[in-house]
């Protein structure tokens, strides 16, 4: 499971928080979803998630193996697709033989096979974004991080990857993606979040939502076996709100009620209107 504890994120010493106190519990197989305005954060948040960041307070614990495709991807290497792509997949440990044929699976996935031995530096946006995806598959991770990648993608390569994206998924991988279409892929998505302010919070999905306020001693881990969807915070007393879809309440009171540390619940309640 992929567990933010407490994390926060800004650039510079001293600089102001993009992130604060962010906790997050994302079980294998779960599709999330990250909205919020631009500049709010979401893009630090997915590197993060990817480790391409490094947390300036708090811990990400449970990252399996990640791969990451950004909105933008430098084109100016000096390799072609299918080079870099086989490179690559040489840096994951395949053998030279299963690089080049995941190099070629990938590259015709998405309809640039024919761009396999063009460098990358002459290929369009569109078809470096491909390339951006394959490289991000060779290696079949368990946690697919995709900020707005499929930004410049043709209408073919978008719905390949939304298929990709729901065989990942089907597998036990783990997608969290950003995307500006509030389309895509909402019939499959199991949990959502909005970035504002600092803070993550649950995105309203037309599902009640429960609140659970607990408290165990300083220091107690969360429990294992939380059910999907779980958000949490710690106010200053050490309180730890607790939100979950109703239909998973009970499901998240028993795995508190039967942790090995000692948890005490406040209340249980639905949830108040957001606060910030």
């Amino acid at each position: 499971m992929l567990t933010f504890h407490h994390v926060g994120r800004r650039y510079g010493l001293g600089g102001p928080w993009v992130l604060r106190g962010v906790g997050l519990a994302l079980p294998a197989g779960t599709l999330a979803r990250f909205a919020g305005a631009n500049g709010t954060g979401k893009s630090t948040l997915l590197r993060l998630a990817a480790g391409i960041d490094a947390p300036s307070a708090g811990r990400i614990e449970g990252r399996p193996r990640t791969a990451y495709v950004p909105e933008r991807f430098p084109p100016a290497l000096p390799f072609t697709a299918h080079g870099y792509l086989t490179r690559l997949g040489r840096v994951h440990g395949l053998s030279r033989r299963t690089a080049r044929v995941r190099a070629e699976h990938w590259l015709d996935r998405f309809g640039a096979r024919a761009h396999g031995d063009t460098p990358l530096a002459e290929l369009s946006k569109g078809t470096v974004q491909k390339v951006a995806v394959a490289q991000a598959l060779l290696a079949e991770p368990e946690l697919l991080v995709l900020d707005e990648a499929w930004t410049g993608l043709d209408a073919e390569a978008r719905d390949a990857l939304d298929e990709v994206v729901t065989e990942r998924v089907a597998g036990g991988a783990s997608v969290l993606f950003v995307d500006h279409d509030p389309r895509r892929l909402a019939g499959a998505v199991s949990a959502a979040y909005e970035v504002s302010g600092t803070s993550l919070i649950p995105a309203e999905q037309g599902t009640a939502r429960v609140r659970i306020d607990a408290q165990a001693p300083p220091g107690t881990e969360l429990p294992d076996g939380l059910p999907p969807e779980v958000t949490h915070e710690t106010d200053p007393s050490g309180t730890v709100r607790f939100t979950v879809p109703a239909a998973h309440s009970d499901a998240l009171l028993r795995a508190l009620l039967t942790a090995a540390g000692p948890w005490h619940i406040h209340r249980v309640r639905p949830p108040a209107a957001r606060e910030r």
